[in-house]
Parts: C-alpha cells; sequence; structure tokens
C-alpha cells in the first residue's frame, strides 16, 4: 500500500532524459502542482545541458538517488535518456514516480525490482495541456487513491484480471533480457508509442512474440499510437496488424485506449489488480490505498 499525498507535501522535479527546451511549459505544469498545495523541490538538472541530455550520466543519477525518499517523484520531460541511468542500477524505494515515454526505463526498473510506486501519466512540461477530466484523475490518485475506469474499443472478446503493466511498447522491446523487465506472467499489459512506423511496430511485436511473452500474459492493451499523419486509413492498418500478430493467444485486447503522448493521457499505476474487459471495453484499477 502506498500513503496518499496532502497539501503541504515536498515533492521532487526531475529531469531524468532530454535537456529542458520549453521553459513555458514547465513553468506552467510546475504551477499546476503549486495549485494542488505541493511544494516544489526542482533539482539543478533541470537547468542543466550536457549535449541532448539535462546533464551528464552522472549528474542525472545523483538526482534520481537524492530524490529516493521523495512522496512523488515527477519526471519534467521525456526525449532519450533515462534509460541510461539504468547502467548504474539505481537504489529504488517505495514512493509515487510519474511519468511516460522514455522515462518508461526508470517506471520499469521500479516495478521489476519489487518497488511499488511507478505510475505511467502526464510530465510537469505536458501537464498544462491535458483536458480537465485528466487532471482530475491524477489529482484523485495522488491524493484520493483511485481512478476511474477508461474505455477503449475491443478487438476481441473475454475477461482478464491481474496486475496492470504500462510502457511505451520501444521502450519496454528494448528492456527485455535485462534486470530491468518485469515478470509479466498473468499481467495485464498496455503499450503506447509515437511516430513509429508500421513496420517497426510490426517488429517489434514480432520480437515480443518470438520472446514468448504473449504467451505468458492475461490480456493486453493498446493506447494511443499516434503519428505525424494519423489518418483513419492509418489507424484502420494498425488495427488490423495487431489482429494478425495477436489472433492465435488466448485473451482479450482493447485498441484505442487515452493512453500516451495524446492530450489525455490517463494515469495508470503498475502493479495493482485490474481488470481487462473485452467485452465492453472497459479497463478498470482496483487501488488499496491508506
Amino acid at each position: 500500500m502506498l500513503v496518499k499525498l496532502k497539501k503541504g507535501d515536498r515533492i521532487d522535479v526531475l529531469a531524468p532524459s532530454s535537456f529542458i527546451d520549453k521553459e513555458d511549459d514547465l513553468t506552467k505544469g510546475l504551477e499546476i502542482l503549486k495549485k494542488w498545495g505541493l511544494e516544489i523541490n526542482q533539482q539543478n538538472s533541470l537547468s542543466k545541458r550536457f549535449g541532448y541530455f539535462a546533464g551528464d550520466d552522472q549528474t542525472r543519477f545523483e538526482a534520481l538517488e537524492k530524490a529516493q525518499n521523495s512522496k512523488l517523484i515527477i519526471f519534467a520531460k521525456g526525449g532519450w535518456g533515462a534509460a541510461r541511468l539504468l547502467e548504474k542500477d539505481p537504489s529504488w524505494e517505495n514512493g509515487l514516480m510519474l511519468g511516460f515515454s522514455d522515462t518508461c526505463s526508470l517506471l520499469l526498473s521500479k516495478y521489476s525490482q519489487g518497488y511499488l510506486g511507478s505510475i505511467h501519466g502526464p510530465m510537469v512540461t505536458s501537464l498544462s495541456k491535458e483536458p480537465e477530466w485528466s487532471l482530475k484523475r491524477l489529482r484523485n490518485l495522488l491524493f484520493e487513491g483511485y481512478v476511474e475506469e477508461i474505455h477503449g474499443i475491443p478487438l476481441k472478446e473475454g475477461k482478464a484480471q491481474g496486475e496492470i503493466i504500462v510502457s511505451n511498447l520501444t521502450i519496454a522491446t528494448f528492456l527485455i533480457g535485462t534486470d530491468h523487465f518485469p515478470n509479466v506472467r498473468g499481467k495485464i499489459i498496455i503499450f503506447e508509442d509515437i511516430n513509429e512506423d508500421i513496420y517497426k511496430i510490426d517488429r517489434m511485436l514480432t520480437y515480443l512474440r518470438m520472446t514468448k511473452i504473449f504467451s505468458e500474459i492475461a490480456g493486453i492493451g493498446f493506447g494511443s499510437f499516434s503519428a505525424d499523419i494519423c489518418t483513419p486509413e492509418w489507424k484502420d492498418l494498425l488495427k488490423k496488424l495487431l489482429m494478425e500478430r495477436l489472433k492465435e493467444f488466448n485473451f482479450p485486447i482493447l485498441f484505442d485506449l487515452p493512453i500516451g503522448h495524446i492530450s489525455g493521457n490517463a494515469c495508470i499505476p503498475l502493479g495493482y489488480d485490474a481488470t481487462l474487459n473485452g467485452d465492453d471495453g472497459i479497463l478498470s484499477i482496483h487501488i488499496p490505498y491508506v
């Protein structure tokens, strides 16, 4: 179980990946957190730049280590770089940690090591772009300890129950075979991604088939796979690809869940019991908080 946040709690904002290139988005996101009554501890790495990273690997790793006792770590943005910190084996502790995109590498690592608190959801620079329902959902999760069900398009009937895992597809795929990829047996897994060509998604799904991961999971869902040109034809092609690659497996499938690189990125806490209903398209999560 995890302790809920309350007004006056001090939280940490970290940039474990790319440097901050849009200060206005960062400022607007911080203002939302402050309006919720949270005090912000901004690590020095937010203002640093080393190549395309927010400081060198050691600087970003030390910031992550120092924040482990924080009630909430919220990542500033994604990009690329967070996975490089896993080479140093972070000293995870139980506590809330929020992000998506490239920072999924850290979320998955923490969960795979047996620690609670990983949340796939909006980061600071994307908070101001979220619709009201998504912000309310995140605040409810952090302060009240619950999330409402979300809806997707059923692609295959059935009902699955199990712990939920959410990740960017590309990030999850390259962690397979490392100590930072979780055991997925009996779990529900949700994937999302952005600007990946259909053939690249096909390649990743084919690799997942060969690793036998699809033979172990209880159910699967897909969030946004947004692209620069996301036409109805492209979306239909993606749907057909998913069905072709997954048709032989005996689990329910949901498509087009409001999760990922979109405005309306529904936060999902990893490791809690969930129900994925392929009959009515509902994903619900059951969170025991104190």
